[in-house]
């Protein structure tokens, strides 16, 4: 799986520069992203890289790029 992680967020941060802002069930299926882990994955490595803005609340995050 890690030797995915770049991909997967590759593919999740194409799908934010398309869409703007999504949540995550949106994000999910824009970014054609099969699990729930992977979607995590893919958003950890664009957190740290320190790409990604996230609002809402914890029980419906946003997310968009900065």
């Amino acid at each position: 799986m890690f030797e995915n992680a770049g991909a997967l967020a590759g593919q999740v941060w194409t799908a934010l520069n398309e869409n703007a802002q999504l949540g995550v069930k949106e994000l999910k299926k824009a970014a054609k992203v099969k699990t729930d882990k992977e979607l995590y994955l893919a958003l950890g490595w664009l957190l740290r890289e320190d790409k990604l803005a996230v609002s809402g609340d914890e029980k419906e995050p946003v997310f968009s790029l900065k």
